[in-house]
């Protein structure tokens, strides 16, 4: 087994030098930030207020050249109503922080809004998910995780939990049995208690367990693993401790070292700790704008960087595209609606259609990374969304990218 435990450094706590900003005087309360008028500072200064484990860059730094283009005036159809909105509308109406748009690596256009800029860290939500697996399936490649293991082989600790019996497949693609609700406005659901666990709400009761692993550890299971897809931010944090039990190193610092560096991200990225430094991989990773792009055209690239170094294994980038035997039939049998008939989830990206030219990472408040292989584009869009999930705003963006590419070809 190979270890990179030497890779790892003391966990930092909030720090503005991470953050790359100066500190607010007084933090937005913790029941709170998350919620307007707080939320669109609290997105870029993570670090300002909640304790952080970094995710270094290397020295190495992938050039991306310009090759501008005036995408504003793009006009875009509205998902299911006969009118349209033009690029920068959909922009706008969509509370985006910051947007950018490349085409074989070269950025066509790239906006930044209110207090964003290029070098701000940005709260990634869930998109936070797909840099998890991505990790992962280069550990894969590598011969260093297996898959069809059991997870309780990788974390000791979650046996006699409700992933007894689950395996590492099973979290790359959401398809535990594991009990958990992922309703956001429920202040009970288990999304909520996994925000309390880490201390990014108040707990609310001492029932509450007081770490991340503790959490995982409570959860008990509801069906057969590896039947319908249904998605859990918990599958994530589970993948996250199987990376550590896999490697010996915090998994930010495999993140680090086995992805961040070797794609040459231009800005140093962290993820939120709970009180004993295990990271919030579900949702917790905070990035600049740009290396998001970066990251994506891994996935155009056949796993290769945008100055030509192997950086995922092949046969990962394959699989992610082709899907499992039964992806889309786990997909189409979800409990909650997708909005993507058709679609599929597969290590830890969503595909939303029926073919697999185009593939998301989406993140709740409106953080996404699109991926059109047929016209070789990648973009991203960071944002601030009022409400955690709204499927108007989500398939505007889908739609706006959509026509992007199509002008762009």
């Amino acid at each position: 087994m190979t270890s990179d435990a030497d890779a790892v450094p003391e966990f930092a706590t909030a720090s503005p030098s991470l953050a790359g900003v100066a500190p607010v005087a007084v933090p937005p309360p913790l029941e709170a930030w998350q919620r307007a008028p707080y939320l669109e500072w609290s997105m870029q200064h993570i670090a300002d207020f909640l304790p952080v484990h970094p995710i270094a860059r290397g020295s190495r730094v992938t050039p991306m050249s310009a090759v501008p283009a005036d995408l504003g005036p793009v006009p875009v159809e509205h998902p299911w109503e006969s009118r349209s909105a033009s690029f920068d509308e959909v922009m706008a109406m969509s509370h985006t922080d910051g947007w950018v748009v490349t085409r074989h690596g070269a950025v066509i256009g790239e906006r930044y809004f209110n207090t964003m800029a290029p070098a701000t860290p940005h709260l990634l939500m869930s998109v936070s998910k797909s840099l998890t697996t991505t990790t992962a399936g280069i550990l894969i490649g590598d011969g260093i995780l297996d898959p069809d293991a059991a997870v309780t082989a990788y974390v000791p600790a979650l046996a006699g939990s409700g992933y007894d019996g689950a395996t590492v497949r099973h979290l790359l693609d959401m398809r535990s049995g594991v009990r958990f609700s992922e309703d956001y406005l429920d202040p009970d659901a288990e999304v909520r208690l996994l925000e309390q666990a880490i201390g990014w709400a108040p707990r609310r009761s001492s029932a509450v367990p007081g770490t991340l692993i503790e959490l995982l550890a409570s959860l008990r299971i509801e069906h057969d693993h590896g039947g319908r897809f249904e998605y859990k931010s918990c599958e994530t944090d589970a993948l996250a401790f199987v990376i550590e039990g896999a490697t010996g190193a915090h998994a930010a610092d495999v993140m680090s070292r086995r992805l961040w560096q070797e794609m040459g991200a231009e800005f140093g990225a962290y993820v939120g700790i709970d009180s004993v430094g295990a990271g919030m991989f579900d949702g917790g990773v905070c990035a600049a704008l740009r290396d998001l792009a970066r990251f994506g055209s891994l996935y155009l690239r056949d796993g290769a960087a945008l100055d030509g170094r192997q950086v995922l294994p092949q046969a990962w980038i394959a699989d992610t595209y082709q899907g499992g035997i039964d992806s889309r039939i786990a997909f189409a049998n979800a409990p909650e609606p997708t909005l993507m008939p058709g679609g599929m989830y597969r290590n830890g990206f969503w595909f939303p259609y029926e073919g697999s030219e185009i593939m998301l990472a989406l993140g709740i408040h409106g953080q996404m990374i699109y991926i059109n292989r047929a016209a070789g584009v990648v973009a991203a869009k960071l944002s601030s969304w009022p409400s955690p999930q709204d499927g108007e705003k989500l398939l505007w963006t889908i739609r706006a990218f959509d026509a992007v590419s199509r002008a762009l070809v």
